[in-house]
């Protein structure tokens, strides 16, 4: 599992370790550090090879945002849960699943195994 986050890499770095998940998760990317954002592959690409994986092998993305997470990891052959909090109204969408928080998403991965 990893974070793959756009943003200042000293506020992102901040947020991943002060919640713990820098110790919870295989690996991370962070724009700011990499020089390359979400929608772009890149960054989803580092973050698999930080896991030991390839995206060959496939994966999912949650998230939050339809152009950065969504687009980025259909572009990336990744399979998609959005967190739908109503920030993009009548926006067409190309997601596996639509979810209202990281519980239920969360319950999605469980049900694929």
């Amino acid at each position: 599992m990893a974070i793959v986050t756009n943003g200042m890499a000293d506020n992102q770095l901040g947020k991943i370790r002060r919640t713990g998940l820098a110790e919870a998760v295989d690996g991370y990317t962070l724009s700011g550090v990499e020089g390359i954002r979400k929608p772009e592959v890149g960054p989803f690409e580092i973050a698999a090879k930080r896991c030991d994986l390839s995206l060959t092998q496939g994966g999912w993305v949650i998230g939050d945002n339809l152009t950065a997470d969504i687009a980025g990891g259909c572009a990336a052959g990744l399979r998609t849960i959005w967190i739908d909090r109503g920030t993009w109204p009548d926006r067409k969408h190309n997601v596996d699943h639509v979810v209202g928080d990281v519980l239920e998403a969360i319950e999605i991965l469980h049900e694929y195994g």
